[in-house]
């Protein structure tokens, strides 16, 4: 069986160079280039929703792809397609370097200016080594093979709109439908999805910062096991050390949750911090959460343009979710969707806190009446975004685009 080969290159004439080599090698099925990151990350997961036998066994990246750089782009396929193989093509090929790839998930690299014996050996041991993962997950019941789980994050117009609550029963209603599920707290200084859940923690995202290679096991001593059958990674309970959580840590960690959960539900909060930039920017489906008030709705209008003033997201590619919505609002959801630019979700949340005060108080919001009319709408929302089982729609999935290569303190630094 011929050898499929992706090459992942920017440069022109490094096209030129690598294709022409990879179609001479024995057994050896080039396919069509990429040409950045985001290309890149697209067509595997196009591929992988066919089957992970339509994946190609081996990708090679160039050193010059962008926008993501190659280290980040490498480590994003290693979580996201471990059945594929990628070699590293680099003019840097200090004892650093290396150790670098292989930290990052690369199986092998090659030095510019290319040869022909050094890239047959690598891609020959490579395909070798992705056969034999293909064998392995393939006989395994155990391991999420999927494209990479759905990522949603819920982010608040402004402190208090119930962001938190629609982010805890979206996860719910994920994985009470058969889904394995998994909610982020990255509201990281004031976030408390503990309390709210009624669990006791000694770890949380922050322990997970500093980690260059999180295996599923080091993912695993980090999450919180909840009864209900979710699984926690929790805001730190001291909120000065959310600052430990960066921008690439951020992106890490969630391709680690993606990597191992069908749904991952963040919850951002209401403040925007570089790492919740990076998680919103790249999201198959960002929520923000208003209530149909002048502050709440002028909030959500701040935010939406913020986040396409740093290139986080646009507004058509932001859902503005209505909660505490009742007919004799003034503010509906047209005229919201009007003033943001965005799109609204059909399903509104309505107003009735009652119903939630007392689960609120006594941490268990979990436990919300089935038949009352809110925990009913969040989870109709859920049906809605297709995380439901039986629910799958693309009308809110953006491909995971990981579009920037910026840093959010650079972005805020050039005023974008």
């Amino acid at each position: 069986m011929p050898t499929r080969i992706l090459p992942a290159v920017g440069d022109t004439d490094a096209v030129r160079s690598l294709t022409t080599l990879l179609s001479q090698l024995p057994d050896a099925e080039p396919v069509t280039p990429v040409t950045d990151s985001t290309q890149l990350i697209d067509t595997l997961a196009r591929l992988a929703s066919e089957s992970i036998d339509e994946l190609p066994e081996v990708v090679v990246v160039h050193e010059r792809i962008g926008p993501v750089p190659a280290l980040e782009l490498i480590r994003e396929v290693a979580l996201r397609f471990p059945a594929v193989g990628v070699i590293l093509v680099t003019s840097d090929v200090s004892p650093g370097l290396f150790q670098a790839a292989m930290d990052y998930g690369a199986r092998g690299l090659i030095a510019l200016p290319l040869g022909y014996e050094e890239l047959a050996t690598r891609v020959h041991a490579v395909a070798q080594w992705s056969v034999g993962v293909r064998r392995h997950l393939g006989a395994a019941t155990d391991v999420f093979t999927g494209v990479g789980g759905t990522v949603v994050t819920v982010s608040g117009a402004k402190g208090g709109v119930g962001a938190t609550t629609t982010a805890i029963q979206l996860a719910l209603a994920a994985q009470a439908s058969g889904r394995s599920a998994a909610l982020l707290d990255l509201d990281l200084q004031t976030g408390d999805i503990a309390s709210y859940l009624d669990v006791q923690f000694r770890r949380s995202v922050v322990d997970l910062a500093a980690i260059t290679d999180i295996s599923p096991r080091v993912l695993a001593d980090a999450v919180f096991p909840h009864d209900t059958g979710l699984a926690l990674l929790l805001a730190p309970g001291e909120g000065e050390r959310g600052e430990e959580v960066t921008e690439r840590a951020a992106r890490q960690i969630v391709s680690a949750l993606r990597s191992r959960y069908e749904i991952v539900v963040v919850d951002c909060g209401a403040q925007l911090s570089g790492a919740g930039a990076a998680v919103v920017e790249m999201a198959d489906t960002a929520l923000l959460v208003t209530t149909p008030d002048v502050v709440a709705v002028r909030g959500a209008k701040r935010a939406v343009r913020m986040w396409d003033r740093l290139q986080v997201r646009k507004a058509e590619e932001t859902t503005v979710v209505v909660n505490r919505h009742s007919r004799g609002t003034e503010i509906q959801p047209p005229l919201i969707q009007k003033i943001t630019g965005t799109g609204v979700a059909a399903t509104v949340i309505p107003a009735n806190f009652k119903e939630l005060q007392g689960a609120v108080d006594a941490g268990r919001v979990h436990e919300l009446d089935a038949k009352g009319t809110v925990k009913q709408a969040l989870w109709t929302l859920a049906g809605e975004l297709g995380l439901v089982k039986g629910t799958e729609s693309n009308s809110h999935r953006n491909g995971g685009r990981d579009r920037g290569s910026l840093t959010f303190r650079r972005r805020k630094e050039l005023g974008r």
